[in-house]
């Protein structure tokens, strides 16, 4: 299916990871609207960063996806919806987890509901790396066991589970985006490399909790392409699968310090900041992707190595620096 002249919906759009797609599809050009959140402001989320000429191309809808009028509204008339709303936050969820299942798990059911009712072409739903848990093995597959660390996982673990149910139940066809750590442009300082460049830039210490944790950093260019050739790729054998999206590299926390540090061009002090350590059983000590069926199933590959897109990142926020804060971080 090619996504050129169709029309397609992404939910969460004005999200890090959303933002991106929804510029990739304007640019790939599909007739796109985009779903962000409602509020009082008008406040449409990273939408705003977007280049000018991309942004006219957008139809831009103000609602929630736990609102399922709203929802099917949306979707009525789209050919390819990507799912991509959620609360992503890890250390939020848990201190509000039935927000997160309001939100991820009852927002998702409303999509899968409407994507039904108006027999959709294909739904990419997003899920996330954090469903594995630490690995038993590594690289992680799509058949390693699903472990739940945190009320967060617990949902989106929900939230996959029906998008299945849809497609063995129904026939939706539905596919399923497993992205690894998503870096880049526009992230907040929720994720913990916009935190060690926020306090690099700012020319202090890096407060940070566990230098330890072991991931598989991936541009989001790349996961935007990967989304894109999810939608695109023949439906035989797609249909009903997770396919993972990470580049088979892992990297420590630590090392990410250091590598910010040659960008910077100064040696970064690293100090324990205990507010930022997860509960020793949620943390989730080491995740590093094979994206194989990824690439047997829809050709995609990641194209950015990861001091590049560190050196990208760290251009954005430092032109950025009014939406950033080294004091703290958001969660």
């Amino acid at each position: 299916m090619k996504l050129h002249g169709t029309p397609v919906l992404i939910t969460g759009a004005g999200g890090f990871i959303g933002s991106h797609l929804t510029e990739a599809l304007v640019r790939a050009g599909a007739k796109t609207r985009a779903l962000v959140h409602y509020n009082a402001r008008e406040d449409w989320g990273h939408l705003a960063s977007l280049p000018a000429d991309v942004l006219q191309e957008v139809e831009v809808v103000a609602g929630d996806v736990r609102d399922r009028v709203a929802v099917r509204d949306a979707i009525r008339g789209q050919q390819v919806v990507f799912h991509l709303a959620a609360l992503i936050g890890i250390p939020y969820s848990y201190r509000a987890a039935q927000s997160y299942v309001d939100t991820n798990v009852h927002g998702t059911l409303s999509v899968l509901e409407a994507c039904r009712e108006y027999g959709v072409e294909r739904l990419v739903h997003t899920s996330t790396s954090e469903v594995y848990g630490t690995a038993q093995y590594t690289p992680i597959d799509e058949r390693h066991p699903l472990h739940a660390q945190s009320p967060y996982a617990a949902t989106k673990v929900a939230a996959d589970q029906l998008a299945y149910s849809f497609f063995a139940t129904f026939g939706l066809p539905v596919v399923t985006v497993r992205p690894f750590n998503t870096y880049g442009p526009r992230q907040s300082t929720r994720a913990v490399i916009p935190t060690i460049i926020t306090q690099a830039l700012a020319g202090g210490g890096i407060a940070l909790g566990s230098r330890k944790p072991v991931r598989d950093f991936l541009f989001v260019a790349d996961t935007a392409a990967g989304f894109l050739a999810a939608a695109e790729a023949p439906s035989r054998n797609l249909l009903g699968e997770v396919i993972n999206l990470g580049t088979g590299k892992g990297v420590t926390v630590g090392e990410v310090v250091d590598l910010v540090g040659r960008l910077v061009h100064r040696r970064l002090s690293v100090r324990t900041d205990k507010a930022r350590y997860r509960p020793d059983k949620s943390e989730v000590q080491r995740l590093i992707c094979d994206a194989g069926k990824a690439r047997r199933l829809t050709q995609w590959r990641p194209r950015t190595r990861l001091e590049a897109g560190l050196q990208c990142t760290l251009d954005w926020i430092e032109a950025h620096r009014d939406q950033y804060r080294s004091d703290r971080y958001t969660i």
